[in-house]
């Protein structure tokens, strides 16, 4: 069906009123109608500048050919559930922009939620805080910190160098100043700094849970960054809370985000490796979300 469309579009009209009309019939096919309209203001924004007060303002505006081709190209995309994140190359997390690809996980706003915490958090210590982002992906969580808390000094590592490309990217887009290393957490690293903050959202979607998840996050986002072994799913909390045991500043904290059918679980691994002050916060949809420990 959706071949079809694409086939006869020569034989259509240049008019924004009537590919809108047409381009949205084709999304119905994967996503809701009020889904499927919002997506398409989205990439009219971004493509052309045209916002829906310009569109109220003149339904009857034409595009140029070249423009309709972009315009296609990218509903192509979205027909084949590709996320409209990458779809555009950027999304907004904490009020800023960041560069988004195929290499880093899109941002969630429950991990904007935990960067509200532990920014809450970090205000309410003396002096520069030292932090560190583990598996930072985009670079969303570090970035955002390093606006967020005044005088901070924040690390960022991850093992992916794609990964870490995208980050020193939005650090630069967003003025923000991180430093980043490449490293595998797996293999206890040795910093030479301590931590005030050590904050990490690492993969936690067990292999069983892929089953009740959408194609646009299994076929696109990297699956590396995304699920664990049902066997070991605290795998990452485990050499996380080790590593935190020689790299954490006396009082310090670690900050989790965490599956939120393990939320005890990683609680009280925190509590078996020393981290007695261990406990499990809930999310704004009442989930539980997060984890904070400390010695």
């Amino acid at each position: 069906m959706i071949f079809s469309y694409f086939c006869r579009m020569e034989t259509l009209s240049n008019s924004v009123k009537e590919l809108r009309h047409r381009y949205i019939e084709m999304l119905c096919e994967i996503y809701d109608k009020e889904e499927a309209n919002a997506l398409l203001m989205i990439l009219l924004e971004h493509h052309f500048g045209i916002s829906r007060v310009a569109l109220a303002l003149n339904p009857d505006m034409l595009l140029s050919d070249t423009e309709c081709l972009t315009l296609q190209s990218s509903i192509r995309q979205l027909t084949a559930s590709r996320p409209i994140q990458y779809v555009i190359g950027k999304t907004e997390f904490c009020g800023l922009e960041f560069e988004v690809d195929e290499n880093v996980l899109i941002p969630r706003p429950e991990t904007e939620e935990l960067v509200t915490i532990v920014s809450s958090q970090a205000k309410t210590l003396a002096g520069a805080v030292d932090v560190l982002d583990i598996g930072t992906g985009s670079g969303c969580i570090a970035v955002s910190l390093a606006r967020l808390i005044e005088g901070c000094r924040v690390t960022a590592i991850d093992i992916s160098g794609n990964a870490l490309d995208v980050a020193r990217r939005n650090a630069a887009r967003n003025g923000a100043s991180v430093n980043f290393i490449n490293a595998d957490i797996l293999s206890d690293p040795a910093l030479p700094r301590r931590f005030d903050i050590i904050v990490s959202n690492p993969p936690y979607v067990c292999e069983s849970e892929r089953r009740d998840m959408r194609a646009n996050v299994l076929d696109f986002e990297p699956p590396t960054a995304l699920f664990v072994s049902d066997d070991d799913p605290l795998v990452f909390y485990r050499h996380i809370i080790d590593f935190a045991r020689t790299h954490l500043k006396p009082h310090g904290t670690v900050w989790f985000e965490v599956n939120e059918h393990l939320g005890a679980e990683t609680a009280e691994l925190c509590r078996r490796h020393g981290f007695g002050d261990s406990a499990v916060m809930k999310d704004l949809f009442g989930k539980d979300r997060y984890v904070k420990a400390a010695r």
